[in-house]
């Protein structure tokens, strides 16, 4: 047990591995995401579009690495947002951006594309119907340079939307393109994966079986196979966020196939593909909310961690202090068993060093003061089973067994106690881990490995210990803190019997 104790210590230090803090303990980036302030989206300002809102900012969040993300609402009155706490990210304004991003995706018939200079048809009558564009703009808007904005534009309406950015500064140099109204929308996809596929990176969506899914790209193919008005270039815009990020021709009218590609002439960036597969993967929010990324709007501001450390630096003096005075009571009180319940500690505690270390390299874990003070709890927790052993093997020396026969019989018995003890704890931060959220989980994942840790130590490093010691020293109790009979004792026993 010490050797693989000081063997993944070892390996753990060398690789560079340490727990990682939290917001509190670090500080971070908090990000204040408000509704945009239109009737249409202020409408969708809901609580319960809030919170599926939140659930959805969760996940995205945490698919990049960011540690016990802190998401919160804000409801009541004319106040209705967001607030996200990222701590310690590496790179602060891609989780912004991703966090902003309303991943509202489209499924748009391209109506007029003049980036093709070749092919390109007016319709009869030099503009398309009021049947085709339901509203929306249409070729006059195109060529006198409209552009919609996709907050404020009707999923049932056409628009005229840009190309994807195809330079390096982040610009498009694609001409507008008029797009019909949404045959279907992001909601039909079930998943998306970012994919290097000859030589360039590309976003694989997959649909939904039945009606949700599959059979609403296969109804929009038949229209646009046909080159129906409704879709005369036979091409299908795939459109997020009002920037149209392919538009792929549909050479046949049904597909068997779930999964579609979405494609770039010249290829995503691999950044720019995997956040948008993360993006698509988790949804679109429910409602629309302003850039928090604008440097005027305020929405982002930086945490300072001082008031954590303050108050983490005064934690550790007061678990320094309670260790010191506890070590000091279990080597009056019980000797050489006092010795063997603070090493014991000391091999859980530099497991879950290890294993905390771990989780934070592979994982994302982050350590907040909640978190410290699971640990702290679970200190108590170890010197318990230690406690429980001890007790009970002097109760079975009373009883006359010698150290080392008592050993045997204690042991079993006590570790079963320590069992349902550290097992009534796990069920107790289970339930807390799955009901709550942020740093309350912090808490209780603490707790939990610290009590599977316990175990382990007890078994496989205390228990052998103490059987070592007392094969030893057997013959002077008194080192263990039992103290030995007298003979009038054992008089009064043989009376008794």
């Amino acid at each position: 047990m010490l050797v693989l104790t000081a063997g993944l210590f070892a390996w753990s230090v060398l690789a560079g591995q340490s727990p990682l803090l939290g917001l509190d303990l670090q500080g971070g980036v908090e990000v204040v995401l408000e509704p945009v302030d239109t009737p249409e989206n202020l409408a969708l300002a809901t609580p319960e579009n809030l919170d599926l809102a939140v659930e959805i900012l969760r996940q995205r969040v945490d698919a990049i690495g960011v540690a016990e993300p802190d998401i919160t609402t804000q409801t009541g009155g004319d106040t209705n947002f967001i607030i996200v706490q990222l701590p310690g990210i590496e790179d602060q304004d891609a989780a912004v951006e991703l966090v902003g991003t309303t991943a509202q995706l489209q499924f748009r018939p391209v109506l007029f594309d003049a980036n093709l200079r070749a092919g390109v048809e007016q319709p009869p009558g030099g503009d398309f119907p009021d049947e085709v564009l339901n509203g929306g703009p249409g070729l006059e808007d195109l060529f006198d340079g409209v552009v919609s904005d996709p907050n404020n534009t009707a999923i049932d309406e056409s628009a005229i939307f840009r190309y994807a950015s195809t330079t390096t500064d982040g610009t498009s140099t694609s001409l507008p393109v008029l797009v019909g109204p949404t045959q279907f929308t992001g909601t039909t996809l079930s998943g998306a994966e970012a994919l290097f596929i000859n030589g360039q990176w590309l976003v694989e969506v997959t649909f939904k079986a039945g009606e949700e899914g599959l059979d609403q790209f296969n109804q929009a193919a038949a229209i646009c196979f046909e080159a129906d008005l409704r879709c005369p270039s036979s091409r299908l815009a795939f459109v997020l966020d009002g920037v149209i990020e392919s538009a792929p021709s549909i050479e046949a009218p049904f597909f068997e196939r779930r999964e579609v590609s979405i494609t770039r002439p010249n290829g995503f960036a691999e950044n720019e593909a995997k956040n948008s597969a993360l993006i698509l993967d988790f949804g679109a929010l429910p409602l629309a909310f302003d850039d928090p990324a604008d440097p005027e709007a305020g929405l982002v501001r930086s945490v300072s961690a001082s008031l954590g450390r303050d108050s983490l630096n005064a934690g550790l003096v007061a678990g320094i202090v309670g260790i010191a005075v506890v070590a000091l009571y279990m080597l009056w009180y019980y000797r050489l068993l006092g010795l063997v319940a603070l090493l014991s500690l000391t091999v859980s505690a530099t497991l879950l060093w290890t294993v905390v270390s771990y989780l934070s390299a592979s994982r994302g874990l982050a350590l907040t003061l909640a978190g410290v003070v699971g640990l702290i709890v679970s200190i108590g927790v170890s010197l318990d089973s230690n406690v429980v052993f001890f007790e009970d093997l002097k109760e079975v020396i009373r009883r006359g067994d010698g150290l080392g026969a008592a050993v045997d019989k204690a042991f079993p018995k006590a570790f079963g106690t320590v069992f349902w003890a550290n097992l009534a704890t796990l069920i107790g931060a289970l339930i807390l881990y799955v009901l709550t959220i942020g740093s309350v989980r912090g808490f209780a994942l603490m707790l939990a490995i610290a009590s599977i840790l316990d175990l382990v130590a007890t078994w496989f490093f205390m228990a052998p210990l103490v059987r070592l010691l007392a094969n030893k020293f057997g013959d002077r109790p008194s080192l263990f803190g039992v103290r030995s009979r007298t003979t009038s004792e054992l008089s009064n026993e043989g009376a008794s019997a």
